[in-house]
């Protein structure tokens, strides 16, 4: 849906991320709450973009389309505010706000020099260097940005001219209400990025060694990892394929929609150096809507789920089968995993949204 304003206030741009992605949704639909008109550019279809803004794409990604958006997209978008959440964006939104008055919010919502090692094409050592040395430009003048965005405490830069911290807290619009979970059969949700090194081999595993519970996997299966999802589909049993539903990128209210009546959440990522200090956006989300969370022993993540009661901390696919199994033959510990998730949810994730915050900031902005 388009905006009917005819001034732009922000421009959220992209060349590496999709118009469905949840954190895109998230910033826009805060900005929209501030009254500011809102377009959006990234990949995609843009049907899948955020509702009421005016959203253009770029169609599929590839290397040198990113590389002409770095360039091309500060000073093509129409906003007062450009709202960057890619770091190689952020150079080229700069030299837009030295020479055409923009104000540049940089969006950084991962520690991306440690993400590089999580980064199959980045142990070349040349490339590695090369990402590393982009890395710390664009960190550079990240931190110079009219408002420097982090996502959790620990993602760098540490300081910069006005930094703010906005955590991947659930917008509640975007998800549904706590219900009961389907009786017929037992089920799992995932919703995120589909690649090994967040679960995708270990939470097929997982249900495959329950024989009775489905799993639904919703979001972007990365090419590095689609040709051994490949021979996982050619090689394993017909029972086991037909529990398991791939449903590739939605925006973020149709992916909630497919976790309606589910009666857990996997979130079984590897302990890499990008994931060890995080709490990922969709464990939030998990407890708000009520499921409960079976997860990997990352610190953050197991004191979570721990406090909170909601689910059970695994070592390995065999302990997260033999949780989902125990919880299938005793309903009254699922069911008491998932009521200290909704009443862990209704304590700590009330108040203002950061994301609201936020939005206030870059109204500022804009009025200024």
């Amino acid at each position: 849906m388009s905006s009917d304003r005819s001034s732009i206030d922000v421009s959220i741009i992209t060349g590496g991320h999709d118009v469905a992605d949840a954190r895109l949704h998230r910033l826009a639909a805060a900005l929209r709450r501030a009254g500011l008109a809102v377009e959006v550019v990234g990949l995609g279809a843009p049907e899948a973009g955020p509702a009421d803004c005016a959203v253009r794409t770029l169609g599929a990604r590839s290397a040198k389309k990113r590389l002409k958006a770095d360039l091309t997209l500060p000073f093509k978008a129409r906003g007062k505010v450009l709202l960057t959440v890619d770091p190689d964006m952020v150079p080229g939104a700069t030299l837009a706000r030295w020479f055409k008055g923009r104000k540049v919010v940089a969006d950084v919502h991962e520690d991306y020099l440690k993400l590089l090692k999580d980064r199959a094409w980045a142990r070349a050592s040349w490339k590695k260097s090369a990402a590393t040395f982009a890395v710390r430009i664009c960190t550079f003048w990240t931190k110079r940005a009219n408002i420097t965005v982090v996502a959790d405490d620990h993602v760098p830069p540490m300081k910069g001219r006005r930094r703010l911290v906005v955590k991947n807290l659930p917008d509640f619009s975007f998800l549904p209400q706590p219900g009961d979970p389907d009786t017929a059969t037992p089920r799992a949700v995932y919703i995120g990025d589909v690649r090994r090194s967040r679960g995708l081999q270990a939470m097929l595993a997982a249900v495959e060694g329950t024989y009775t519970w489905e799993l639904d996997v919703v979001g972007p299966v990365q090419p590095g990892d689609q040709a051994w999802l490949d021979t996982w589909h050619a090689t394993s049993s017909e029972q086991v394929r037909n529990r398991i539903r791939f449903h590739g990128r939605l925006d973020p209210q149709k992916a909630w929609a497919v976790a309606d009546g589910a009666w857990a959440g996997l979130v079984l990522l590897d302990d890499t150096p990008a994931f060890r200090e995080a709490v990922p956006s969709k464990l939030y989300e998990y407890l708000a809507v009520g499921l409960a969370v079976v997860a990997t022993p990352l610190p953050r993540m197991a004191e979570l789920v721990t406090a909170s009661g909601a689910g059970e901390v695994v070592a390995d696919p065999a302990a997260a089968s033999a949780t989902l199994r125990r919880w299938s033959e005793d309903y009254d510990e699922l069911e008491k995993a998932r009521r200290n998730a909704r009443k862990w949810a209704a304590e700590h994730l009330t108040g203002a949204s950061p994301y609201d915050t936020l939005a206030e900031q870059i109204r500022g902005l804009v009025q200024h």
